[in-house]
């Protein structure tokens, strides 16, 4: 899915786990001349480079751009010879010789490239995320102790970008904001079973199973429903059991719209 980067931004902003430098973004002229040593870099890592230049995640320095004249092979520039290894660039190392974070060039979707880990000693990969910005929500996700994500659905929502803002309103979450929702809505308290994953920006949230039983169907609830059971005939509406596919498809805007559009006659 592709990054929403008005969230992205509300996740770097949000997330002391990010650190960058306001209004020390890089030229677009710049990052072309990169381009041209490189090859073509994904859109939600060029967007970084343009907004903010450089930073950390975690503590890793994410490489720049450097100002043409002042590059070499040991700084954090992207287009350090060592970056690139065959169909391997490697954006972001941990210190003291820990992990390295590489876009796959050959794992490519839309405009975007995966980005895997690759261990220091061994050499293996491990495939973390399906763009920049789901690299960056994925750190955010494990420093936050949500592991990769409280449902296996917002897992792989998060491996693309911090939550989705539909045109409707309907607002799915990114770990830099959905513990603070389910506390604010006692979500613990009142169903512990489950999670609020997003809500429909009109008071009513949507819920998702914590646990193994039926883990893929998303339900509507009204957040002032309290300690009724989301199960519970009446109460809930159940809205797909494919978040991502929903999503794409626009979500509740297009559901709404066939109910209406069959009652018409």
């Amino acid at each position: 899915m592709r990054p929403d980067l008005l969230l992205v931004r509300e996740l770097i902003e949000e997330s002391p786990e990010i650190s960058v430098r306001q209004g020390a973004g890089v030229p677009a002229a710049s990052i072309r001349a990169a381009e041209s040593l490189v090859g073509t870099l994904p859109p939600s890592y060029r967007w970084w480079l343009t907004e903010y230049g450089s930073g950390t995640s975690a503590g890793a320095r994410i490489a720049t751009v450097a100002p043409p004249g002042t590059r070499s092979d040991g700084d954090d520039d992207i287009t350090g010879g060592w970056r690139l290894d065959g169909d391997r660039l490697c954006f972001c190392a941990e210190p003291d010789g820990g992990d390295t974070y590489h876009f796959a060039l050959d794992r490519q979707s839309g405009e975007e490239y995966a980005v895997v880990r690759r261990d220091p000693g061994s050499g293996q990969e491990e495939l973390v995320a399906d763009t920049f910005a789901g690299f960056l929500t994925t750190q955010v996700a494990v420093s936050n102790g949500l592991g990769t994500g409280p449902t296996s659905a917002l897992a792989r929502l998060w491996r693309s970008t911090p939550g989705v803002l539909l045109p409707n309103g309907v607002l799915i979450y990114g770990p830099h904001s959905i513990l603070e929702r389910n506390e604010t809505y006692q979500v613990g308290e009142y169903a512990p079973d489950w999670v609020l994953i997003g809500d429909d920006s009109g008071g009513s949230g949507l819920f998702m199973r914590r646990h193994p039983c039926d883990r893929t169907s998303v339900y509507l609830l009204d957040l002032g429903a309290g300690e009724q059971d989301i199960d519970s005939c009446g109460v809930s509406e159940k809205l797909t059991d494919d978040l991502l596919d929903w999503l794409r498809h626009n979500g509740i805007q297009e559901g709404r719209a066939n109910t209406e559009g069959a009652g018409e006659s």
